[in-house]
């Protein structure tokens, strides 16, 4: 079946940096587009970032373009995300995702992709 692993979250210091990986096993990772959510409490879950299979194509929300970067490393199955300049607005839990069929684009809603990690939570101190 398929899982997705994530790590790399923590408590960090506004203007801080954090990397998140998500391992991904039981799917053809190389041709799957990847996403990464966050849920803030009492709030729906939001896209923040989505890379295609090739690593050529990727999305953000407006929110976090210019401070976060998403990339992948097919051969280790394995998706990124760099934050940098967190701000407390960016707390909440990191989602990685994963659509239920290849897809050769990034979609954004969370209603679009079928598996889904655990979470990973990452609170900014003001």
């Amino acid at each position: 079946q398929v899982q997705l692993v994530e790590s790399g979250g923590g408590l960090v210091q506004a203007g801080g940096s954090l990397r998140l990986s998500c391992v991904a096993s039981g799917l053809f990772f190389s041709t799957y587009t990847m996403a990464w959510f966050r849920q803030a409490p009492g709030k729906e879950r939001e896209f923040v970032a989505g890379i295609i299979w090739s690593g050529d194509t990727t999305s953000y929300a407006d929110s976090v373009k210019g401070r976060f970067t998403i990339s992948r490393d097919n051969a280790k199955n394995t998706v990124f995300l760099q934050m940098n300049n967190l701000k407390p607005e960016d707390s909440g839990v990191y989602y990685c995702a994963a659509p239920q069929v290849a897809l050769t684009l990034v979609r954004v809603l969370a209603a679009d992709y079928k598996y889904w990690g655990q979470g990973t939570q990452v609170p900014v101190s003001s």
